[in-house]
């Protein structure tokens, strides 16, 4: 019983904490204002999360679940490391709905990465985590004699880049008439023929 009421604490606090940071964002927002929405004590807060920015964190780990989900089905069933890359291009429109919103919140939090070191790491280890994801898919493609002439770390990381610029660019003119998908699966063709390929980009 205890643990179910501990659970519900958890995701009430989650729950409330993502509607103030959207609410007033993430600098504004304080424990104290996230705990009077709750219904719990500070005590109760921090039994669950040592700070607002591990609130934060589990947050943004919540709304990643479903794309980490989606790039390890693509990764097992495409039939090369290229069609893999390819395909997950195509998931732009899925990342958009996963930000929209939430790229004021998100910037907020990722400037404090400059200043407080319990924030960078909290930032830091997504872009790690698929820096590794993609520098392993890389290092398969050049095994499989699809890239050439590239260093598997360099390359994941020019591609993490281009998706980032893409998506921001993206969020920050919601109304510009672009084919987002299509914009970003030709950008990482480029992207690759520069490592090699020589594949059909239509496959």
């Amino acid at each position: 019983m205890a643990t179910h009421r501990g659970e519900e604490t958890y995701e009430r606090i989650l729950r409330e904490a993502e509607l103030c940071f959207a609410r007033y964002g993430y600098d504004a927002t304080g424990v104290a204002e996230i705990c009077e929405r709750a219904g719990v004590s500070k005590g109760a807060f921090y039994h669950h999360f040592p700070s607002k920015a591990a609130v934060f964190e589990a947050l943004l780990s919540r709304w990643l679940e479903g794309l980490d989900a989606q790039l390890q089905q693509i990764r097992a069933q495409a039939g090369s490391a290229p069609a893999a890359i390819l395909h997950m291009a195509g998931m732009i429109p899925v990342i958009f709905r996963i930000a929209e919103g939430r790229l004021p919140i998100f910037l907020e939090f990722w400037s404090k990465a400059i200043r407080e070191p319990e924030v960078w790491h909290a930032t830091i280890s997504h872009f790690q985590r698929y820096r590794a994801f993609f520098s392993d898919l890389i290092r398969a493609g050049i095994s499989a004699g699809d890239f050439q002439h590239v260093q598997p770390e360099l390359a994941a990381q020019m591609l993490i880049s281009l998706a980032v610029g893409l998506i921001l660019q993206g969020l920050l003119e919601p109304n510009k008439k672009e084919d987002w998908e299509t914009l970003t699966q030709e950008a990482v063709r480029l992207l690759m023929t520069s490592w090699g390929w020589k594949g059909d980009a239509r496959d």
